[in-house]
């Protein structure tokens, strides 16, 4: 390969001379940002176990009233992008939210999108564009850019969800602000409940007007059945995934990121081909291990890991009766609408 000159090679006059115009050489730096082959993320396969964080939340609750953090977040953060970066990869954002009994986290909006996982607790619930969502362990709900959204707690125990942003991307293109709002008037809840059988939706026929995002929260309870029926007709080897999908399109349920829910049957490995986008696997029912790039990571419920992109991943359930099930949120969508998604089968 053709080797480059260096930037010390220009004299010091010359590479002044550049710096007070604002112009830079391209070519001592055009193999960091054009390497060879392939990308070189700083992501790095990283764990966040609940365990040894979940103290550190409730710790918080103790320290940090709601009415001092207006959104009590422990960030989960990718130690190759740095820790001051708050990102588990170039475009994602993961953080433990915490709300206790009687709390409301006020009523705002913002132009990320977000969704939540409920990782533990009852009782809670968000508001989006005056839809009441309740939490569930397991559901996912979701809070589009520019939508008000507000949580509270009518439940006795602390509630805890997984938070998932498109915040890294959207504050790199300068387009990362916040709206604060009045309360919500409810207006009413259960959108799902029109999408309940597949192949069965609201007319269209009178003219009907359908909303963006016509569902905001997917229960669990109705995706981990899903998937056990597709389980009984998937041959072995083959992944076991539903995607989380917009009702009326089809298409992925928000823009940027995209979101999917596998099962591991008892006893089941499935090695992942190395795909471009950065992922991320939560593990919600069961116990696993997943290998990502040569680093293996054992995961207990609610523990969270993260894989850069073009990285071979390997997920496992040890488990001989047991089926595991995996949350994943992914930087797919946003690569398919550049152009730049790849998929790189193992040999």
């Amino acid at each position: 390969m053709l080797e480059l000159g260096r930037l010390d090679d220009l004299p010091a006059d010359y590479r002044a001379a550049l710096g007070a115009q604002n112009l830079v050489p391209l070519w001592p730096s055009l193999r960091a940002v054009l390497p060879p082959g392939q990308p070189r993320p700083r992501t790095q396969p990283t764990c966040w176990h609940y365990e040894a964080l979940r103290p550190l939340l409730m710790q918080a609750g103790e320290l940090t009233p709601i009415e001092k953090a207006e959104r009590r977040v422990l960030v989960l953060a990718n130690p190759g992008h740095g820790l001051e970066k708050m990102q588990a990869s170039s475009a994602i954002y993961l953080g433990m939210q915490l709300l206790l009994p009687g709390e409301i986290a006020p009523s705002h909006r913002h132009t990320p999108n977000a969704v939540r996982m409920i990782v533990e607790g009852e009782g809670a619930y968000t508001t989006v564009d005056g839809e009441k969502c309740p939490m569930q362990r397991g559901d996912l709900i979701l809070t589009p850019t520019g939508l008000w959204h507000e949580h509270g707690h009518d439940g006795d125990a602390p509630v805890v969800w997984l938070d998932v942003l498109d915040l890294p991307l959207v504050y790199y293109m300068e387009a990362s602000y916040v709206e604060e709002g009045v309360p919500q008037t409810i207006s009413g809840e259960g959108s799902e409940r029109a999408y309940l059988r597949g192949g069965v939706a609201p007319s269209p026929i009178f003219s009907r007007n359908a909303p963006r995002y016509p569902m905001l929260r997917y229960p669990w309870a109705d995706v981990r059945v899903a998937l056990l029926a597709l389980a009984e007709r998937q041959p072995a080897g083959e992944a076991v995934q539903v995607a989380y999908v917009n009702p009326e399109t089809g298409g992925d349920c928000q823009n940027i990121l995209g979101f999917s829910a596998l099962m591991l049957r008892p006893g089941e490995t499935l090695a992942l081909p190395a795909r471009s986008p950065a992922a991320v696997f939560h593990l919600i029912e069961g116990a696993a291990t997943a290998e990502i790039d040569g680093k293996t990571f054992t995961l207990a419920e609610a523990d969270t890991c993260c894989a850069p992109g073009f990285a071979p991943v390997t997920l496992q359930n040890g488990s001989a009766d047991t089926p595991a099930f995996v949350f994943i949120a992914d930087e797919a969508p946003l690569h398919k609408k550049l152009g730049l998604y790849e998929v790189r089968h193992r040999g």
